[in-house]
């Protein structure tokens, strides 16, 4: 009597593979998708004992689905404009927070929560490196990243300024010039310095920089500090000994009425190249540049993902700062992750322990920002794969078919007897 448990096997086989092939397809257009294909293997021989040639004979058993390998190649990156997604062109994978479990990801199609982080579709939370003040630290713990509305830039006071101007040459003695220059104190508030310029004699200035007098409680302006400047033939001012500028004229003051920290700044009279910022030619006393680097507290208006995973935020102060880096992980064998739905995997023993860096090092791809992986399946090569997998089952439905039809007249021909 034939054995149905053979053709079985194969129907059995054949129906996985056609399962697998119809996940294939049905996920062509699911964001950060990996294909994957099974092979077949042999189930155990019955052996019949040997020929006269002593060769063995053996009858195969039927057939099982061996293993099943994903496709880890990359999928096609799709631009979408939107700054929080992210695509992964090479190795690794986003790493994100299920729950307190950790899990893995190829689909960056990450979006801003409520609270201000970035996660995935399914409220996981994308892991990286928080930054602390725009500073990043590789060497801590990996958390979520916060990129919302909530992310300020703190206020930074004005350390260092430089002012560009020119004093006129042909001023009588006595004659007088006034700067205005906007400055910032350790809580953001804006203050407007006044540098006054007074000719004391040829090729010599006095300056006298002060602050209004109710920005420190007083009734009287309050003096940051006062000098002079001497100027030679060419109209730059003279440095205090020879190849030494005058970059350092440190301004002070005491408390503010704010309560902010005292002002305590650097006016640079040369630039980096040692050029005179401040001149005396044969020209109208005018205002030519002013440089500080303070700066009020800003909120978040905007942010991007560069190539390492780095993100950087843009602030309505103006300034630009990282928010943290995104991380991705490697496995030292990618083929023993397990898919766990959702986009997301879990990793196992047969994968190893993940291995967590930053894009662009190591083994690691890169990222592009405003962007997502699509899936990477082949569908000429899914429809070739569909009819070899439909002929397997129909052979082996054939086999049944045949069989059965064997196993009937069996029954007939005793049932004749």
């Amino acid at each position: 009597m034939p054995s149905f448990s053979v053709p079985l096997s194969g129907l059995d086989a054949s129906s996985q593979a056609l399962t697998l092939i119809a996940n294939n397809l049905a996920n062509l257009n699911t964001t950060g998708f990996k294909s994957s294909s099974s092979d077949f293997t042999t189930l155990f021989y019955q052996s019949l004992g040997a020929s006269g040639d002593g060769d063995p004979m053996q009858i195969g058993t039927g057939t099982q689905v061996g293993s099943v390998s994903m496709n880890f190649s990359d999928g096609a990156v799709n631009s979408t404009g939107i700054s929080s997604n992210a695509a992964i062109q090479g190795n690794g994978m986003f790493v994100i927070d299920q729950n307190g479990q950790q899990m893995y990801t190829r689909a960056g199609d990450f979006t801003v929560a409520s609270d201000g982080f970035l996660q995935t579709p399914s409220g996981a939370l994308v892991q990286g490196y928080p930054a602390v003040n725009g500073v990043i630290n590789p060497n801590n713990p990996i958390g979520a990243l916060q990129v919302g509305n909530g992310v300020t830039s703190p206020a930074r006071a004005t350390a260092n300024l430089q002012v560009g101007l020119n004093l006129d040459s042909g001023s009588a003695v006595g004659a007088t010039f006034s700067q205005p220059i906007q400055v910032y104190d350790s809580l953001g508030g804006n203050h407007t310095l006044t540098a006054t310029f007074s000719k004391t004699g040829t090729n010599a200035w006095s300056y006298n920089v002060t602050l209004p007098g109710a920005d420190t409680g007083s009734a009287t302006p309050t003096s940051l500090g006062s000098g002079t400047l001497n100027f030679d033939a060419n109209g730059n001012v003279i440095p205090p000994a020879p190849g030494t500028p005058v970059d350092n004229i440190s301004l002070t003051s005491g408390a503010l009425a704010n309560g902010a920290a005292a002002l305590n700044m650097n006016w640079h009279l040369f630039d980096n190249q040692g050029n005179s910022l401040v001149t005396q030619t044969a020209a109208t006393s005018a205002p030519l540049s002013s440089q500080q680097d303070g700066t009020a507290s800003g909120n978040l208006l905007s942010f991007t993902i560069e190539s390492d995973g780095t993100i950087n935020g843009a602030f309505s102060n103006g300034q630009t700062q990282a928010l943290g880096q995104v991380v991705l992980a490697t496995f030292a064998n990618q083929q023993g992750i397990k898919a766990a739905g959702g986009n997301a995997f879990m990793d196992s023993a047969a994968a190893g322990l993940a291995t967590i860096g930053v894009a662009g090092t190591g083994s690691r791809g890169q990222l592009q920002g405003g962007a997502v992986e699509q899936s990477n399946v082949d569908i000429a090569s899914e429809f070739s794969n569909l009819i070899q997998a439909q002929r397997g089952y129909e052979a082996s439905a054939h086999a049944v078919t045949t069989f059965d039809q064997i196993t009937q007249d069996t029954i007939n021909m005793k049932a004749g007897l």
